[in-house]
């Protein structure tokens, strides 16, 4: 009847994807114009709406695809069979710049970034309600997508009466994610990626969470997220996961890009992953990099990495051991690591040599001018650069140390060890 006929539109007529394809579209006189096979959704201008369905029909032997504006169709009933339009549809053309929601979304996997993982679509909420607008059109909403079995079981069913469909899947507990909610990956004919997803709300997420959902995916839609974060988080997420993974993920990026990501890992990590490429992909990323990081990770990657030196990082802080307290927060203000990893300030006297641990919380609490000296617990544990793993592992047992410093054979501080990375190779083996 559309806005001449149909002069009030009631809102929030539920409907699904699985419920309306396959229905007929008739025109006002009852002649086929159709049945519904696509939902297209121009997710560039409305990607909270359905603009168009795509219907198929047979002519001259051959089936062919018409777009029907969902402005045109009249508001069907609750249990509709059948669906109609006042306007003829038209040849769909070129479809492959919006989101079908029968191609890109059922049996797709999506990020549930609220939930942490990537899920199944097994079914499209839909809502019939007012386009919004003065025309007193049609609108088709799209709620929120079915991850669980309520939604796998309608289209199970598809066939059978709405009834008995609703009978069925009414049973299942409702496992949906809001449409708002979902982060989007939509692909396009060539089978690239393109990504629609609220980055701003990927990039808040732990990167562990991160790197847990990349395993999960396939690999372009791995490679389109892992491209579409920030430098920084990219990094922290590298360091997340395996150096297969890690591998693959670097692979799929340029040198000049890649560079831009491990320079803002640690030193150890990076060293670590570039170990584990070609040497001639390393050197391209080596080659990108800034002179100082570059150093940095090229120092690291001559040692052997299961001594203390393959493990150890060169991001650490220290002050000389006639620093006050004042002058070793600015020394912190200045570090450009992970400040994550800084548990305890080194002291070194002019020659480098280790002098003093003092634990960050000590130093906290101390007045700006005390001498960092004075909060030294007396202790001084260190290792030698070609130190075995077992022997690393077995001081931060004995000391129960945070960190460990790591010294060349003039007893000079080259490097530190953190927990993390002892629990880190404890689990490799």
């Amino acid at each position: 009847m559309g806005a001449a006929h149909n002069p009030v539109v009631a809102a929030g007529i539920p409907t699904s994807v699985s419920a309306l394809v396959g229905l007929a579209v008739l025109d006002d006189s009852g002649k086929s114009l159709g049945r519904v096979h696509e939902f297209a959704v121009d997710v560039e201008k409305d990607a909270a709406h359905v603009g168009a369905l795509i219907l198929r029909r047979r002519e001259g032997g051959h089936m062919r695809e018409f777009s029907l504006p969902v402005a045109s169709l009249e508001q069907p009933g609750v249990s509709a069979s059948k669906l109609r339009a006042t306007a003829a549809p038209v040849p769909a053309g070129e479809i492959a710049d919006f989101l079908l929601l029968e191609r890109d979304l059922l049996d797709q996997q999506i990020i549930d970034v609220d939930g942490h993982k990537v899920v199944r679509v097994n079914d499209v909420d839909l809502v019939w309600e007012p386009a919004g607008d003065a025309s007193q059109a049609l609108g088709l909403r799209i709620a929120s997508v079915e991850v669980g079995l309520r939604g796998a079981s309608r289209r199970l069913l598809k066939g059978l009466p709405s009834l008995a469909v609703d009978g069925v899947s009414d049973r299942f507990k409702q496992r949906s994610i809001p449409w708002e909610f979902v982060d989007l990956i939509v692909r396009d004919p060539a089978r690239r990626v393109r990504l629609k997803i609220d980055q701003k709300r990927l990039s808040k997420l732990h990167p562990s969470d991160i790197a847990a959902i990349l395993e999960e995916l396939a690999p372009a839609e791995r490679e389109a997220i892992f491209t579409s974060l920030p430098e920084e988080t990219a990094a922290e997420t590298l360091e997340e996961v395996g150096p297969k993974l890690q591998k693959e993920l670097l692979e799929g990026l340029d040198s000049d890009r890649a560079a831009d990501i491990v320079e803002e890992m640690d030193p150890a990590a990076a060293a670590d992953l570039l170990a584990e490429l070609s040497e001639a992909h390393s050197e391209a990323i080596l080659e990108e990099m800034e002179p100082e990081e570059r150093q940095d990770v090229e120092e690291l990657l001559e040692h052997d990495e299961t001594s203390a030196a393959g493990r150890m990082t060169t991001d650490y802080v220290s002050v000389l051991q006639s620093a006050t307290v004042a002058d070793t927060v600015a020394a912190l203000r200045e570090f450009e690591g992970d400040p994550d990893t800084i548990t305890e300030i080194y002291l070194l006297s002019e020659e480098e040599k280790l002098k003093g641990v003092v634990p960050l919380a000590r130093l906290l609490m101390a007045q700006p001018e005390t001498l960092v000296a004075t909060l030294t617990d007396g202790h001084r544990v260190s290792c030698p650069v070609g130190a075995k793993d077992a022997e690393v592992a077995e001081l931060f047992d004995k000391y129960n140390l945070r960190s460990l410093p790591v010294v060349n054979k003039d007893g000079q501080v080259v490097g530190a060890i953190h927990a993390e990375q002892v629990i880190a190779q404890l689990l490799e083996g």
